[in-house]
């Protein structure tokens, strides 16, 4: 196992599948302490033990991440068991069902920013205060190519909470930079992942295949956290060399959940 983040302590949101799985055993491959952070302990577990199987290391904490309290306490518990954050990797997504904003419900709109933009808030305001008493520290967040070109297969509110946390993510690194802390976000196109399961037409298994890989973002992410301090990739796109005909799939997403009489 290679050390080139050995004695750092990363945090990954959305572990235990996709990108955040990958993230979280690339981290570990490079000598960082995972903390596994999502909302099924079970799945969480089972990533802990493939990475403690090649000789990581990492712990598991279920937790609300759009809650304040539960992120309040995440991090004290995290600097209390393996030491204060060093990398915060932002990663937890969740899209909409319904995809228009002529019939999203309120409470849908609110759980999607909860999770793609709220929930980076709350985390970064709480590990913040260690990473400028010690002078440095990474956060890295996986927003999406829909925060520069929103359409129907992300949906409305998806589309605006990646974009509101690319604009986060900006503001952080304008604001504390000088403070040692690097700010990325990385802008994924499609990616094979469980999500593609809400959308309204999901993809076939070959469609998928073209598409970027959780294990390809997991890359970027690894080379954002790992370069010298010194260094900061403020934003980084990563998208499918294969340009697809969406047409049908965007189509699709304008009429689902819409009332009956419109269909």
């Amino acid at each position: 196992m290679t050390s080139t983040l050995s004695n750092k302590v990363a945090l990954v949101t959305g572990a235990g599948t996709g990108i955040g799985r990958a993230v979280a055993e690339d981290l570990a491959q490079q000598g960082a302490t995972v903390v596994l952070v999502g909302r099924r302990r079970e799945v969480l577990d089972e990533v802990a033990e493939a990475i403690t199987a090649r000789g990581g290391r990492a712990a598991v904490r279920p937790t609300h991440i759009e809650d304040a309290a539960d992120v309040a306490a995440l991090v004290e518990w995290v600097r209390k068991e393996v030491g204060p954050v060093d990398i915060l990797v932002n990663n937890a997504g969740a899209a909409s069902n319904i995809l228009n904003v002529r019939w999203i419900p309120e409470d849908e709109w609110n759980q999607v920013l909860g999770v793609n933009l709220t929930a980076v808030y709350l985390l970064t305001q709480a590990v913040l205060p260690d990473m400028i008493d010690r002078g440095e520290g990474t956060i890295i967040t996986v927003s999406s190519l829909a925060a520069l070109r929103p359409n129907l297969l992300g949906g409305a509110a998806y589309g605006a909470a990646k974009a509101g946390v690319r604009n986060f993510m900006t503001y952080l690194h304008n604001t504390f930079r000088n403070d040692g802390i690097r700010a990325t976000c990385i802008l994924p196109g499609e990616v094979s992942t469980p999500i593609m399961d809400n959308r309204a037409q999901p993809p076939s298994r070959e469609v998928r295949e073209a598409m970027v890989q959780p294990e390809d973002v997991a890359r970027a992410v690894v080379l954002c956290a790992t370069l010298p301090a010194r260094t900061v990739i403020e934003e980084l796109v990563i998208a499918p060399t294969y340009l697809r005909d969406t047409s049908g799939d965007i189509e699709a997403s304008r009429w689902k959940g819409s009332p009956s009489e419109l269909r």
